[in-house]
C-alpha cells in the first residue's frame, strides 16, 4: 500500500490531501487546500500563497489519475468546488450533506452537489458504510464531530484495507478528543493512521485543558492497538510550534512500543515547514 501525503500543515499549509493506492486502485482523500485568513493579525504572506498554488496543482495532478475520491467534509481545505471537472468518471464517495450536518457545510454541499450534476461521475453518499471493490475495503465511520462539538459540523473517518495493510483517516477530529471519534479507530485497529492532533494553538478558546488531557488520554489508547506501526499526526497540532513538547508523552510510548510518530512532512522524509505557525516571522524576515 502506497500513502502519499499531497499537502498538510506540516508541509505549509491547511490540508490532509492524501492519495493512496492499494491493489492496482487509486484513492484520493479531501482534495482541499486552503490558508488560514487570519494569523497574529497577519493575512497569508506570500510564501504560504505560493505553497498553496503548488500544492493546489500537485492535487489536480493527483485526482486526474485517481478512481476513487473521497470527501469527509465540506470545509475548504478539504474539498475544492472549483476542481469539480476533475472528478469525471471517478466514485466520488462524499459525506452525507443532508444528514448530520451543520448550517454552513449544508450549504457547500448543496451548491458542491449542484455543480456535480452536470458531471459524468458516480456519486455515493458515504456515512457509516462499507464497501468491496476489487480487492480493496472501504470503510466509513458513522459522522463524528468536527472537533469537542456539533459547532463546526461533522466529518466522516476513513478505512482503506488492501495488499494486506490497512490504513485509517481520521479527518478533522482535532485531538481525537471525544470517544466516539476514537470508537472507529480501535474497532479497525490499522496498521498506520493519520490523525488530526489537538487543537492547541486555539488553547483557552477553542480548546481547553481538559480537552488536551482527554486527546493526549485517546492518542495512547490508540498506541495499544497490537497492529499499529505508524502514527502520522498533523493539520490543527502542526499549527502550534510546541507541537512536539506537546505530545512528547506519545511520541516516548511510541518509541517503546516500535510505533513510528511523525508528521507528514518527516514522514516524507522533509522537514517540517509550519508557516502559518511562523507567520509572523515570515513577515519579519520579508
Amino acid at each position: 500500500m502506497k500513502i502519499l501525503p499531497l499537502a498538510s500543515d506540516s508541509m505549509g499549509v491547511r490540508s490532509m490531501a492524501t492519495f493512496v493506492e492499494t491493489n492496482g486502485l487509486k484513492i484520493m482523500i479531501d482534495p482541499g487546500v486552503a490558508l488560514g485568513p487570519m494569523r497574529d493579525g497577519l493575512p497569508p504572506h506570500r510564501e504560504e500563497i505560493k505553497k498553496m498554488e503548488e500544492d493546489m496543482e500537485k492535487i489536480k495532478d493527483f485526482l486526474r489519475i485517481s478512481d476513487i475520491v473521497i470527501i469527509t467534509h465540506y470545509h475548504y481545505d478539504n474539498f475544492n468546488p472549483k476542481m469539480a471537472d476533475f472528478l469525471k468518471g471517478k466514485k466520488l464517495f462524499f459525506k452525507d450533506w443532508e444528514k448530520m450536518i451543520n448550517r454552513s457545510q449544508w450549504g457547500r454541499a448543496s451548491n458542491f452537489l449542484r455543480i456535480l450534476k452536470g458531471i459524468e461521475l458516480e456519486p455515493i453518499s458515504a456515512d457509516g458504510k462499507d464497501f468491496q471493490i476489487s480487492d480493496v475495503n472501504l470503510s466509513f465511520s458513522h459522522p463524528v464531530t468536527h472537533g469537542v462539538s456539533s459547532k463546526l459540523g461533522y466529518v466522516i473517518e476513513v478505512y482503506i484495507e488492501g495488499d494486506g495493510e490497512s490504513f485509517l483517516f481520521t479527518s478533522d477530529v482535532q485531538g481525537p478528543c471525544r470517544e466516539e471519534q476514537i470508537s472507529f479507530i480501535l474497532s479497525k485497529k490499522p496498521n498506520t493512521i493519520y490523525i488530526d492532533g489537538p487543537l492547541s494553538y486555539l488553547l483557552g478558546k477553542a480548546f481547553e485543558i481538559e480537552d488536551l488531557k482527554i486527546s493526549l488520554k485517546n492518542l495512547k489508547k490508540i498506541m495499544e492497538i497490537d497492529e499499529l506501526k505508524l502514527i502520522i499526526v498533523d493539520h490543527h497540532l502542526l499549527r502550534d510550534l510546541k507541537w512536539k513538547e506537546l505530545i512528547g508523552d506519545v511520541i516516548e510510548m511510541g518509541e517503546e512500543k516500535g510505533v513510528k510518530v511523525l508528521t507528514a512532512a518527516e514522514f516524507l522524509g522533509k522537514e517540517n515547514q509550519l508557516l502559518e505557525a511562523r507567520r509572523k516571522e515570515l513577515y519579519r524576515n520579508s
